[in-house]
């Protein structure tokens, strides 16, 4: 009888351990926590507070993020950066952000092998090409997609996007 409790007990537990090991780790992270936890995208978090994005971004959505990483930033024109953060620049800052915001969750099997213009929270369109096996938007990468939020969805980009 002992030996049967125990088997029961070892087959449950094990289980229970198989089904935790399923179960993804961090079920309440929305796009601006991934973001600022990532540590490649303290450009954009920092850009996202400035133009006093950050509730509407933890908001329920769902929205389709791209974004630019530091590096992508970095390449900008000296100074860009810098400037777009002063505060008589806050309108020219949230027009770029929201230029890489699309309304809706947006997968990358949704794009893959389509050409298609979407767009953007801002009002303008991407150019979204995911044909060749590979995704771009306007002239920038999509070098890792369907980063998972609550709240949509981010896909990583090397380049930032400017609406015209």
């Amino acid at each position: 009888m002992n030996r049967r409790f125990a088997l029961k007990s070892t087959i449950a537990a094990g289980a229970l351990a198989a089904i935790a090991a399923c179960t993804p780790a961090d079920t309440g992270s929305d796009i601006v926590d991934i973001a600022a936890a990532d540590g490649n995208f303290t450009t954009l978090v920092a850009a996202v507070q400035a133009a006093g994005l950050v509730e509407t971004l933890k908001g329920p959505g769902p929205f389709t993020v791209f974004a630019p990483t530091d590096e992508a930033f970095a390449a900008l024109p000296a100074g860009t950066v810098e400037n777009l953060l002063l505060p008589e620049n806050k309108d020219t800052l949230t027009g770029i952000l929201t230029y890489h915001v699309v309304p809706g969750a947006v997968a990358a099997a949704d794009v893959l092998g389509k050409r298609q213009s979407v767009d953007t929270v801002n009002g303008q369109s991407l150019h979204v090409d995911g044909r060749g096996g590979a995704v771009k938007v306007n002239d920038a990468n999509v070098t890792a997609a369907d980063i998972i939020a609550t709240n949509g969805v981010i896909h990583v980009i090397d380049k930032v996007l400017l609406p015209k």
